[in-house]
């Protein structure tokens, strides 16, 4: 069950933040004050905290500190008014994994919890830091089509160099993984990989991250903070979703690749470093160009060496290879015996469009997994939207691909033994609330 402790001191806001994250499936615990949640966290152990900025007893972005110093697996969210930067620029200096608005709706703020949960149990895994893999090289990544075997070679002989490389490519290519590739194959495979996502952040934010600032340059900011082109000094710095820059700060950026320099907020002085720059985009830059959306001096700073990643379904034969990778690391982290895959199965994913690629491939073999009730993944096990482009069968009985009820029926049914019969839980990994859940085992007949 995943647990998230709410944290204001105003009632009314507690009972409907509780509301919405009880109808997504979480398990929630109310506390008015810094004193009684810090009490809350031992006997509930959850593993995100939503905390508001003003409590009677304490401030939220003190008590942040305190949670991630003490408890440093727990994610912490903080509940803030609107455009009140500061606060959230100190939260996150202080360990918290984003901030949410007060008055968001719900598709602002689920996301943001559910990453929130992705990333406390990823400190739960202890994941290996990925600043120092030695899992991220050119061998280790899946395939043998001649367009990954083009882009390895082009990443291989560029990763002897110390110049600006710009990923290009669907979202879910595996961009991340070849800047990986690239700066553990350099020879600044021994210091620190940064990465950062360019479209999660507002501008001052991100100012304030890339950068770093000064104390006092702000409300709220108390020292200084270093920003990560500093930690990515002598290593390399991965800036994801490029195309997402502010234009404010594409002019600081461009100072950064033309003479390695750059002012902090709130100083005077130019911090000088020396960090190489990898970039990537989903996004056609040139055509942003055009919209006055990205400087042209910057692209081409940038764009000095390109790669393009191609999309899973122009990659011939690595579909399985790639499946198969995925079933082996998913039934070891869900303790599942060996699993096999159906040959209608592999035949459907070589031409299924996989508009998602590699990250799509990835979250259906780890959900058909889940809801496997044998050794084998069938059609059957695929999530529906996938089934409705094929006739499965379901205990004998053929199923038309419009026959939507019926499959809906056997995977509600499926996740529900998965789980035991643990409906918050099976609401949780079906991604309705747990009234909807309710209501289709109502409806038919569970």
């Amino acid at each position: 069950m995943n647990k998230i402790l709410i944290i204001d001191d105003e009632a009314q806001i507690r009972r409907l933040l509780a509301r919405i994250m009880e109808l997504e499936g979480y398990e929630v615990s109310l506390a008015a004050d810094c004193k009684s949640g810090l009490k809350q966290i031992p006997a509930h152990q959850p593993e995100v905290v939503l905390c508001d900025v003003f409590l009677p007893d304490g401030n939220g972005i003190d008590l942040i500190l305190n949670i991630k110093n003490k408890y440093p697996d727990i994610e912490t969210v903080l509940l803030t008014a609107h455009g009140n930067i500061p606060d959230c620029v100190q939260a996150m200096k202080n360990g918290a994994f984003d901030y949410i608005v007060k008055g968001d709706e719900n598709n602002k703020i689920i996301p943001v919890i559910e990453r929130a949960f992705k990333k406390a149990k990823l400190n739960i895994e202890d994941v290996p830091d990925s600043k120092h893999s030695s899992l991220y090289t050119f061998d280790s990544i899946i395939g043998s089509s001649r367009p990954i075997r083009d882009a390895l070679l082009l990443a291989s002989k560029v990763s002897a160099t110390d110049v600006p490389v710009l990923l290009t490519g669907e979202t879910g290519t595996g961009k991340e993984v070849f800047a990986q590739a690239i700066h553990q194959m350099s020879s600044r495979g021994k210091n620190n990989f940064v990465a950062i996502n360019c479209s999660s952040f507002s501008k001052e934010l991100l100012d304030s991250e890339m950068f770093g600032h000064k104390a006092g340059s702000f409300t709220g900011a108390l020292k200084d903070k270093k920003g990560l082109f500093e930690e990515a000094n002598d290593g390399t710095i991965f800036l994801d979703e490029i195309g997402e820059l502010d234009f404010d700060l594409q002019a600081k950026l461009l100072r950064v690749l033309e003479v390695g320099e750059y002012i902090k907020l709130g100083d005077t002085k130019p911090t000088k470093v020396n960090a190489r720059i990898i970039a990537a985009t989903n996004r056609d830059l040139k055509k942003e160009i055009i919209n006055n959306r990205f400087r042209e001096d910057l692209y081409y700073r940038l764009s000095v060496f390109q790669i393009c990643l191609p999309p899973l379904r122009e990659r011939d034969g690595d579909i399985e290879k790639l499946a198969l990778f995925f079933i082996q690391t998913f039934s070891k982290k869900l303790n599942k015996p060996a699993v096999t895959i159906d040959r209608k199965v592999l035949e459907m994913f070589e031409t299924y469009p996989w508009n998602g690629n590699i990250r799509e491939l990835r979250n259906v073999i780890e959900r058909s997994l889940i809801v496997c009730n044998s050794d084998c993944i069938v059609l059957a096990d695929l999530p529906i939207e996938m089934q409705r482009t094929n006739i499965i069968y379901n205990e004998g009985e053929e199923i038309s691909d419009f026959d939507l009820s019926l499959m809906e029926r056997r995977h509600i049914s499926s996740v529900l033994k998965y789980t035991n019969g643990n409906k918050a839980e099976a609401a949780r990994l079906l991604r309705i609330g747990v009234a909807t859940l309710y209501r289709k085992i109502q409806e038919y007949n569970l």
